[in-house]
């Protein structure tokens, strides 16, 4: 049985933060069984802490979507490097600390990115970003998407995917389950 699994953002971002319960409320009436729980560590997003979150409590492989907010969807890339996945949705990805501290102290940048593993680990990739991100630079999900082959939807007008539904998104998902 497919599940989809969305895991938000750092900064204190919880399951209830942006638009996942709108997600989460739109994939249940489809009957699609979904989980958006608070991560632990939600400020930091620590891969110490969430990596092993998702492996052991989500228990995410090969027949779950990870949709990955932010921090969440560099956690999902993370993920598949070492896991099997269904799929996975990154909305406002990027792949470098972007020089910030609060991202750097993740651990996620601090080994060189697996790209082959993210993409043989899965059946597909989709992302979701916004020419306006006023955190990410657009070049970090172009990036992400000619490294991994995704299925890319660029937005002129969703800046970081904070209080925007994107009808987008549910309609790709459900199109893949």
């Amino acid at each position: 049985m497919v599940k989809v699994v969305i895991i938000h953002g750092n900064g204190g971002c919880t399951g209830t933060s942006v638009w996942i319960p709108w997600l989460k409320r739109e994939l249940e009436k489809y009957k699609i069984k979904v989980m958006a729980p608070t991560m632990p560590d939600n400020f930091e997003a620590k891969a110490s802490a969430w990596l092993p979150y998702m492996k052991n409590v989500l228990q995410c492989d090969q027949n779950t979507i990870v949709v990955g907010h932010s921090s969440g969807a560099v956690a999902a890339m993370r993920y598949a490097e070492q896991n099997r996945l269904l799929g996975s949705v990154l909305v406002g990805a990027c792949y470098t600390d972007l020089g910030y501290e609060s991202e750097r102290i993740s651990g996620y940048y601090d080994d060189p990115w697996l790209w082959e593993n993210i993409k043989s680990n899965q059946r597909w990739i989709v992302q979701f970003a916004s020419k306006d991100d006023p955190f990410i630079p657009v070049y970090e999900p172009r990036h992400i998407g000619k490294m991994l082959g995704t299925e890319y939807h660029e937005f002129g007008d969703k800046g970081h995917f904070q209080d925007k539904e994107v009808g987008e998104m549910l309609r790709v998902l459900v199109g893949k389950i």
